[in-house]
């Protein structure tokens, strides 16, 4: 078949959702399907360019190409999925969750514009009519489907999919840092595991990994980091390679992973393939999909008393955490998460 994944681009950054779309194309390819990836630009800002990327979503028509038919759409980010097909499956990463689950929080621009509630009810009559076009709606993670079920009452199918490269994560010591790998964002709360590091009793390290959403985010965590004397507990790589990834992973004592309601976040399945136990928080969302609390890490309150508490019980219980690692992998081999399961729901 040739199948179009229709996803959106933000202009310079690049994330989960863009290695979910090169690795579906790379699977569908090896079963045999003839893939490409089309994407959309968006911004949300300033907010009424959101109208503006539906209105060009729906004037695109992807039955046809040069190269002929094309047999099946899958439809990933909005407002991607709003694209129109004769033969549409949606696999959803999120929704807007701005006009949703974080409307009502800091992490949004619709709350406090003139026109955020007009543009949020925009935003919910696109779903609404456009996601019912599909064949198939699933998601990518139970998180995902109880939103769309919650806001908009649209029934969907979770479908999990491995992480990137599953298969080379290792494990192979327990050395004294905490691993926090994760685009420097304020959804993933880089901010509130730094409070946290200021109330350890333990003189244990945290590893921060990941490019910034912006230069301003950059700033505030190594402002941060400087102000609280924090430069011998607390070491920040902006860039590291795939190998350097793996390596950092295998020697970590733990990983911390505290985002505010993830959709499906691969780092938790990068650390269960690592064998290492997951801090995580109670509003995490995702992660809470994968995490057994004291059995394969520790689910907390998001406060920075209570991380810092879980991140001590790390560095002082060497023993514990290995074998909570070890159970975090064998509950992950137990899931049987596959691509062939993916790309078999995805064609049927």
């Amino acid at each position: 078949m040739k199948i179009a994944i229709a996803t959106v681009q933000i202009p310079f950054v690049s994330g989960g959702a863009e290695f979910l779309a090169q690795n579906l194309k790379t699977e569908l390819a090896a079963r045999g399907h003839d893939a490409e990836i089309v994407t959309i630009p968006f911004v949300d800002e300033p907010m009424h360019m959101i109208s503006n990327h539906v209105m060009a979503a729906r004037m695109m028509d992807l039955n046809y190409s040069w190269a002929g038919r094309v047999d099946l759409c899958i439809g990933l980010k909005f407002p991607a999925y709003c694209i129109p097909h004769s033969n549409k499956v949606n696999w959803i990463l999120h929704q807007h969750r701005g006009a949703y689950d974080l409307f009502d929080t800091e992490y949004t621009n619709l709350r406090c514009d003139p026109d955020g509630l007009i543009m949020r009810q925009t935003i919910y009559n696109a779903d609404n009519l456009y996601l019912m076009e599909a064949k198939r709606n699933y998601t990518i993670a139970r998180n995902v489907s109880a939103r769309l079920r919650r806001y908009n009452g649209i029934e969907s199918t979770p479908l999990y999919h491995p992480c990137p490269e599953m298969e080379k994560f290792y494990c192979e010591g327990s050395e004294d840092y905490i691993l926090m790998p994760s685009r420097i964002s304020s959804t993933k709360r880089q901010m509130l595991a730094l409070r946290a590091m200021c109330l350890t009793k333990s003189r244990i390290k945290l590893y921060l990994v990941g490019r910034a959403d912006s230069e301003a985010e950059r700033n505030r965590v190594i402002s941060f980091i400087r102000e609280h004397k924090l430069e011998d507990r607390v070491k920040y790589f902006d860039y590291v390679t795939q190998e350097e990834k793996f390596r950092l992973y295998a020697n970590a004592k733990a990983v911390l992973f505290i985002p505010v309601d993830e959709d499906y976040g691969y780092i938790t399945v990068e650390a269960m393939a690592s064998s290492k136990p997951i801090i995580t928080a109670l509003d995490s969302g995702g992660p809470l999909e994968f995490v057994l609390d004291e059995q394969t890490g520790e689910v907390v309150v998001p406060e920075a008393e209570e991380i810092a508490r879980a991140i001590d019980y790390m560095a002082s219980s060497k023993y514990a955490a290995i074998e909570m690692g070890k159970r975090g992998k064998q509950h992950l081999i137990d899931m049987n998460i596959s691509w062939d399961n993916v790309v078999k729901e995805l064609t049927r």
